[in-house]
């Protein structure tokens, strides 16, 4: 149950040898004017690496990160980092927030002083949390996976050990996106009873029972069954090959710094609602910030290795089923999956439904305010002294 402050110093050796490898990069060659259309452009990944090479300065990135408070504390066997930043309030509530891929909980560094010191942001001091923004196991500063099963349900029973046992909070609220979402909806589903309810910006995990008994779906469901197809043909490749041949992929990703950009900012370009200019939603430093991140942990490997985990535990809902936390979802326009109401309601317990005017899959990084907000408005309703989990009447 120990828990320890924690501090990121990268040793100044990993980065020399990353000056190196940005300085000796082998490209390859492409089809002219082809834009994004086979995947990262050279143009500019050659101009997002000379930056990174020449511009980006990780020590004064690593400075404001370590502006916030980290731990690391052993979970079910792994050393766990999070980021533990207290309420500023009269009653700040416990929320824990969990990234995904290809994200990390840099994702979280704009988002976690809105929630917790909301009276500092232009907020109500009412609504303040305690934020727990942990890495995921494989991810940033957590420990590796050395056994096979870490998915996102085991995840969840992780997350509330560190919440419950070894950070004391009885009841907690959840949000989460992609990876994170599939946490937050296990955490929902099996761990209800310690939950005050759970925010999620994705819904794409559990598979809804959709067997015999079932009503039939709507005109709206069968239009998203039919994106999302369309989507796993169009931009699925990166999940097949990471949810089968994992160990492969990370060989060439592990060693090479611009491989390893390609694959990332790719996604941040694809995902976000940036209108095919990467830049419009991320920074250079943005990007290199958590490309760096998996550099310098070596965690694309590990990272990657939780597709091939989470395929092998296919979630469906069983009949009659359900998530019993209540719910609030938040579907942002440039988000890869966007699921209509009512397919959402046939696995959660939906008690709050945003439709966003802007931003994408990376929603804390694309528009903290915006997401803030409504993860304040879900849980002020369950700012009570009586049960958690109840709304004030």
């Amino acid at each position: 149950m120990e828990v320890n402050p924690f501090t990121i110093n990268v040793p100044n050796e990993v980065l020399n040898d990353l000056s190196r490898r940005l300085e000796n990069v082998r490209w390859p060659d492409e089809i002219p004017q082809s834009d994004w259309d086979y995947g990262c452009n050279l143009d500019y990944l050659k101009e997002l690496v000379d930056y990174w090479r020449t511009g980006f300065d990780w020590r004064a990135q690593e400075a404001k990160l370590n502006a916030f408070h980290h731990f690391k504390s052993k979970v079910d066997g792994l050393d766990i980092h999070f980021i533990h930043e207290r309420g500023k309030g009269p009653n700040p509530i416990p929320l824990v927030i969990t990234h995904g891929w290809p994200s990390s909980f840099y994702e979280m560094h704009k988002i976690i002083p809105l929630l917790a010191d909301p009276g500092a942001h232009g907020g109500d001091p009412a609504d303040a949390f305690d934020v727990v923004a942990p890495s995921l196991p494989g991810f940033g500063f957590s420990d590796h996976p050395t056994e096979r099963g870490t998915d996102v349900e085991q995840v969840a029973g992780m997350w509330h050990k560190l919440m419950t046992e070894h950070l004391e909070y009885p009841r907690f609220a959840v949000q989460g996106g992609d990876i994170g979402a599939g946490v937050t909806s296990r955490l929902g589903f099996g761990h209800a009873d310690s939950l005050i309810g759970i925010h999620l910006t994705s819904v794409t995990r559990p598979t809804p029972y959709l067997g015999p008994g079932s009503r039939e779906l709507t005109e709206a469901e069968k239009t998203h069954m039919a994106q999302r197809e369309r989507w796993q043909q169009d931009e699925g490749g990166y999940s097949h090959i990471q949810g089968t041949k994992p160990q492969t992929l990370s060989y060439g990703l592990n060693d090479s710094p611009a491989g390893l950009a390609a694959w990332i900012v790719e996604k941040y370009r694809a995902w976000s609602d940036c209108g095919g200019d990467v830049e419009k939603r991320f920074t250079k430093d943005e990007l290199l910030t958590n490309i760096t991140i998996y550099w310098v942990t070596q965690t694309i490997g590990s990272s990657v290795r939780m597709y091939y985990e989470n395929q092998r535990n296919n979630w469906v809902m069983g009949k009659d089923e359900q998530i019993p936390a209540p719910a609030a979802i938040a579907v942002f326009p440039g988000e890869i999956s966007r699921p209509p109401r009512e397919w959402a309601e046939r696995s959660y317990n939906v008690c709050r439904w945003t439709e966003m005017a802007r931003g994408g899959h990376f929603a804390a990084l694309e528009e903290p305010e915006l997401l803030a907000e409504d993860v304040r408005a879900f849980f002020r309703a369950y700012r009570t002294t009586g049960t958690l989990g109840q709304p004030i009447a």
